[in-house]
């Protein structure tokens, strides 16, 4: 239905490097405000280590990037991913799934890819639709401002609006779809 694959980070290294097991509550929805890179891109990137922080263990990781053609897992949704909120409850309980927005990229596609994965990862993990959040949710402890205007351009002003309603009808659409 979203066209997954898998192209995996290896358990041990980079995102991988320490593994904490999760149950998904949420499923957070980012944009990677990379205007260079698809899923593939940010998948090698991924596996090379180039997406650092500051936070232990030191690199970014998620569970899904979704472009216009193919909705990639680079994670297991049983694993915690570092993706939201540094050491808080949208890493320790949330899938991420980031969309790219990179140049000749369809942000309709997208977003109609990211909510038809989004409604399937609902089912399967028995999680609710109040529980898909934008990155916006999860405050981030010591930033200021502390809510991420993310994913930009689903958020109306910085904030959950008429944008993220429509984007929650679309993942409601497909989950109704899957009963």
């Amino acid at each position: 239905m979203a066209n997954v694959r898998q192209d995996m980070v290896r358990k041990g290294s980079y995102g991988r490097r320490i593994t904490v097991p999760m149950s998904a509550r949420y499923i957070t929805i980012h944009s990677t405000q990379n205007f260079t890179a698809d899923a593939e891109r940010h998948s090698v990137a991924l596996k090379r280590g180039a997406l650092r922080t500051n936070q232990r263990p030191g690199y970014l990781i998620w569970h899904y990037t979704v472009d216009d053609r193919v909705a990639i897992q680079h994670m297991p949704t049983s694993e915690q991913g570092v993706h939201a909120d540094f050491a808080g409850p949208g890493n320790k309980y949330s899938i991420g799934i980031e969309m790219c927005e990179h140049r000749g990229c369809s942000r309709s596609a997208t977003i109609e890819r990211t909510a038809k994965l989004t409604a399937a990862l609902m089912k399967q993990k028995g999680i609710p639709l109040k529980n898909v959040v934008p990155h916006y949710h999860w405050p981030r402890k010591g930033k200021n401002p502390p809510n991420k205007n993310c994913p930009h351009f689903l958020l109306d002003n910085g904030r959950p609006g008429a944008k993220w309603r429509a984007f929650l009808g679309r993942v409601n659409y497909y989950y109704q779809q899957l009963q």
